[in-house]
């Protein structure tokens, strides 16, 4: 029983319940309101009825008195004497039948007798003090009079306080044992339900993207009503739900998946900066010029002959990992290469993002790129060669077109870049005079004379001898390349 009160006290938390058990109270005790009033009407009626019993008495009394030839006045006193002091009787008067007062006793009775039909019995209550008059009719005494008795009535309201006090108390138990019980069948098929369902319900929008879904306690419920009907509405559509934010994961990992490898794609194409323009001006062309960058050409000797002894697909996979060698140098001296041309590789430094030491890092590359090029081999076993050819002055850089996008460079300087490759010696390196002004402090040189450069004429041209002892440590740069 203990427990029983301690779980229905705990089911009022719930707003609902409380509003349920409210109006089932009030209900109950409208119900017993309405059925007690008239109940509560007919006990007074009963009690009064039961004074009137007494006044029959008294009036059975007096038409006794007088059918013994004795005088009114007489039956009257002998009635008064007769009277116990604990007597519900306080008075009496006789009537003629035309309203005149013949004789009283007592607490004499104050209500109106005149105009009383021979067979009307007129009653009349009064509350301060508590009184009772009843007027018996002249047909009791052959037309001769009227008798009124007064009774007292106030054991009549302390029994109707009695009554009500009982019936009120009655009605607050049946309401309280009725509300108990509603309390416990609402416990047991509603409000737990519901309240399971409402945890359900919060548990599901944090558990509803994971990938192991919770167990709901509402759904381990069999039910065959409507809530069951709703719990189970619940459960499809927290799986439909959590099937359709799979699939949207899925979907988004797959498109930033994709979106990853594009972008991967693209910056292996286009320098960042050129990309994130290109991603906001698509259709029109990109181009900035830069006033002192330098540029680097280098070309495998005698790889057309190669080509002829050697199978296609063994061919590219060669190149592809000679190449691959040069970006790995690249990246890491952070230059910008531009493109290979059959077994030509191309890569300039200051561009799109400025280095002070541009020169220094492209001349680095031009030696890492000797050193890597010999652990190579041809088919002969042979060692590779290389002729490297670099200038320095101003480009033209972007990207032109709407499709197949490529960064590439225009201007004089880098047609003298592709000259000095092409008129080079075998692993040696040719350098412009812009750029051995670049470089003199750094790097011995060797003056090779004037080149008749095809296109411009004329040059001077150097040839790398050696690292200048007289320069200060290698930068950072230049240590970079040392250990590609």
């Amino acid at each position: 029983m203990a427990s029983l009160l301690q779980s229905s006290v705990g089911l009022l938390r719930s707003r609902l319940s409380r509003q349920i058990v409210a109006w089932v109270f009030l209900s109950l005790v409208v119900i017993e309101a309405v059925i007690f009033v008239p109940s509560l009407y007919r006990r007074r009626q009963e009690q009064l009825q039961a004074l009137e019993q007494v006044s029959q008495e008294v009036l059975f009394a007096v038409k006794a008195g007088m059918m013994a030839d004795q005088s009114p006045v007489a039956v009257l006193e002998s009635l008064q004497s007769n009277l116990r002091p604990d007597s519900v009787v306080r008075g009496a008067s006789l009537y003629q039948p035309d309203g005149t007062l013949v004789r009283a006793f007592g607490d004499a009775p104050q209500l109106d007798v005149t105009h009383l039909a021979p067979t009307e019995v007129r009653r009349q209550v009064h509350r301060n003090p508590a009184r009772y008059d009843v007027v018996w009719p002249s047909q009791s005494f052959k037309g001769q009079y009227l008798l009124a008795v007064r009774h007292d009535a106030s054991n009549v309201g302390r029994e109707m306080l009695r009554y009500a006090l009982s019936i009120a108390g009655l009605v607050v138990v049946i309401s309280l044992f009725v509300t108990l019980a509603t309390i416990v069948v609402l416990e047991r098929l509603l409000i737990n339900p519901l309240l399971y369902l409402r945890d359900d319900l919060l548990a599901a929008g944090d558990a509803v993207s994971r990938d192991q879904p919770p167990s709901f306690h509402s759904l381990s419920m069999t039910r065959q009503d409507e809530l069951g009907d709703v719990t189970l509405a619940f459960g499809q559509m927290f799986d439909r739900v959590r099937h359709e934010i799979q699939e949207r994961k899925q979907a988004e990992a797959a498109l930033t998946e994709a979106q990853e490898k594009s972008e991967r794609l693209l910056l292996n194409i286009l320098p960042r900066s050129i990309a994130d323009q290109l991603k906001q001006e698509t259709g029109k062309a990109i181009a900035s010029r830069f006033e002192d960058v330098t540029i680097l050409f280098a070309d495998l000797v005698d790889f057309t002959g190669l080509a002829v002894q050697s199978p296609p697909t063994e061919l590219v996979c060669l190149l592809n990992e000679i190449f691959s060698a040069f970006d790995t140098i690249a990246d890491q001296l952070e230059l910008e290469k531009i493109k290979t041309i059959g077994d030509a590789y191309m890569v300039v430094g200051g561009l799109p993002t400025p280095h002070p030491d541009h020169a220094r890092r492209v001349m680095a590359m031009a030696l890492a790129m000797l050193r890597v090029i010999k652990t190579f081999q041809r088919q002969d076993g042979q060692p590779f060669c290389l002729r490297i050819g670099i200038n320095t002055g101003p480009v033209v850089a972007g990207v032109i077109g709407i499709k197949k996008f490529s960064y590439d460079l225009w201007g004089d300087a880098v047609n003298i870049a592709s000259r000095l490759e092409s008129q080079g010696l075998i692993d040696r390196i040719q350098v412009s005079e812009a750029t051995y002004h670049h470089l003199k402090d750094h790097y011995a040189f060797e003056a090779r004379g004037t080149v008749n450069i095809k296109g411009r004429g004329p040059m001077t041209t150097y040839l790398y001898s050696g690292p200048n002892p007289l320069s200060p440590s290698p930068s950072g740069a230049e240590s970079s390349s040392l250990t590609a």
